[in-house]
């Protein structure tokens, strides 16, 4: 069982960056792919980049390619997403989420645990 904490969300202005981060407990890290999800209100939950076990693959959602990037580091059990040029619709609770399939990074993954995500909010 994969327990997963999410930090470093907040209030933002657009243009401004964020770093968020995901540490990992209670599993083998190294043996999960990892993705970053996020839900705004009135909105379904839309993965916005997954990492392979690895590091070496990742994945972007179109709205966000070239502006943010996903990394691991697996000695330290933590995901991270930085997050540039911040627009008011990456507005959004922001989840952590692990999946021990190895198999898919996007949408098609079996993303088995998740955290409880934190709070990203772009002012305009």
């Amino acid at each position: 069982q994969v327990q997963l904490v999410e930090s470093g969300g907040g209030l933002v202005q657009a243009g401004d960056s964020l770093r968020l981060s995901c540490a990992a407990s209670g599993g083998t890290f190294s043996g999960h792919d990892m993705g970053w999800f996020r839900q705004a209100p009135g909105k379904e939950r839309e993965i916005v980049a997954g990492v392979n076990w690895s590091g070496q693959s990742t994945y972007y959602t179109h709205s966000v390619a070239g502006r943010f990037t996903i990394s691991r580091d697996n000695a330290r059990n933590t995901v991270f997403l930085q997050m540039n040029s911040l627009k008011p619709e990456d507005t959004a609770v922001y989840y952590c989420a692990a999946s021990p399939f190895r198999d898919y990074i996007d949408s098609r993954g079996r993303w088995t645990y998740w955290g409880q995500g934190t709070q990203v909010t772009v002012s305009s």
